[in-house]
C-alpha cells in the first residue's frame, strides 16, 4: 500500500472524492426513493441518467456549442449551465416517466411478482442503452468546456479546488436538500411517504396511489438528469455504456447509506466516492472499483440495514 501517495495529495483526493459522490448521490436517490415506495430496484435509472446526459450535450450543440467551445464571463457559464441543467432535468423526468408507465404499471396493475418487476428493468436498462448506442454510432460524445476544469477559485490547506468541483458538490447538496425538505414537509411529499408506508391505507385516505407513483419517478429522473449534466462538465466525454458501472455504483451508495434513506444516499454517495479514491491512491487506480465494493460487502455483513437504515415511510424532517 502505498500510503506516501495518499498523505501527499491527501486534500485533493478528498476534494476529488466528494465531487464523484455527489454525482453518486443523486443518482442514487432515484434507487432509493423508487424503492422505498415500491420496494423494488429500478436498474433502469442508471439509462435515465444517461438520458439526461446526453440530453445536456444536445442542448448546448443546438445552442451552437460543440466539444471545442469554450464559455467565457461567468453569466453565459450560469446561462449554459442552466440551460443544460433543465434540458436534461426534463428528458430524463421524461425517460422515467416512459419506463413507469411502460414497464411498471401494467405489471402492477396485473399484481406481479417481484421477479417479474426485475426482469422488465434489466430489459428496459439494455433496451435504452443500445438506443443510445445505435445512435451515438457506439463513438464517445464531447461536451463543451462550459466551465474551464482548471479554473482554480481558491486553496484549502495547499490543495486546490476548482470551480466544477464547487460546482458538482454545491449543486447536489443544494438539490439533496430540497427535496428532503420537498418529501417532509409538502403535501405531495406527505402523501410519497403515506404511500411508502402503506400502499392501501394511503389509497383509502384518498390518495392517488398511482399518480404519486408516476411523481416519485419523475423527480428521480430530474436529480439524474442533472447529475448527467454535472458529469458532462466534469468528465468532458460520454459513451453509451458508462452508465452500467456508474448506476451500479450510485446503487451501491444507496445501499450504503441505507436504501429507502433519502440522507443515506447523500452520505452513502459521498463516502462511496471518498473510498474509491483514496483506494486508487493506496492500491492504483485498477483497483479502486473492486475496493469499493468490498466495503459494500464487508459493511452490509455487520450492518445489513446500512449506515442510516430507515425506511421512507418513516422518515422525518
Amino acid at each position: 500500500m502505498n500510503f506516501n501517495a495518499l498523505f501527499s495529495d491527501f486534500g485533493g483526493y478528498t476534494i476529488t472524492g466528494l465531487t464523484v459522490g455527489a454525482i453518486y448521490a443523486l443518482v442514487a436517490l432515484g434507487y432509493t426513493l423508487v424503492y422505498g415506495v415500491l420496494r423494488l430496484i429500478n436498474f433502469a435509472h442508471s439509462e435515465v441518467f444517461i438520458a439526461g446526459a446526453f440530453a445536456a450535450i444536445w442542448g448546448w450543440a443546438a445552442l451552437g456549442l460543440d466539444r471545442d467551445s469554450v464559455a467565457s464571463g461567468f453569466g453565459s457559464i450560469m446561462l449554459y449551465l442552466l440551460v443544460g441543467a433543465l434540458i436534461a432535468a426534463v428528458a430524463s423526468a421524461g425517460t422515467a416517466t416512459v419506463v413507469e408507465r411502460v414497464a411498471y404499471r401494467p405489471l402492477r396493475k396485473r399484481n406481479a411478482p417481484p421477479l417479474a418487476f426485475l426482469i422488465t428493468a434489466i430489459g428496459a436498462s439494455i433496451a435504452i442503452a443500445e438506443a443510445f448506442g445505435i445512435y451515438t454510432r457506439r463513438l464517445p460524445v464531447g461536451a463543451p468546456t462550459i466551465v474551464k476544469p482548471d479554473l482554480v477559485l481558491f486553496e484549502v490547506a495547499g490543495t486546490e479546488v476548482t470551480m466544477v468541483q464547487v460546482l458538482v458538490i454545491v449543486s447536489a447538496l443544494a438539490m439533496m436538500v430540497a427535496l428532503d425538505l420537498f418529501i417532509n414537509r409538502s403535501r405531495i411529499g406527505r402523501g410519497i411517504r403515506a404511500v411508502a408506508q402503506d400502499q392501501n391505507t394511503a389509497a383509502l385516505m384518498g390518495i392517488n396511489k398511482d399518480r404519486i407513483i408516476l411523481v416519485v419517478f419523475i423527480i428521480g429522473g430530474v436529480m439524474a438528469g442533472v447529475a448527467g449534466m454535472l458529469y458532462d462538465i466534469r468528465i468532458g466525454t460520454l459513451t453509451y455504456s458508462v452508465g452500467f458501472l456508474l448506476g451500479l455504483k450510485a446503487f451501491t451508495a444507496a445501499v450504503l447509506g441505507g436504501i429507502g434513506n433519502l440522507r443515506g444516499a447523500l452520505v452513502g454517495g459521498l463516502l462511496l466516492g471518498l473510498v474509491e479514491n483514496y483506494a486508487s491512491a493506496l492500491f492504483g487506480a485498477n483497483w479502486k472499483d473492486l475496493v469499493a465494493f468490498v466495503v459494500l460487502v464487508v459493511l452490509l455483513m455487520f450492518r445489513p440495514t446500512g449506515l442510516l437504515g430507515e425506511s421512507l415511510g418513516r422518515a422525518r424532517a
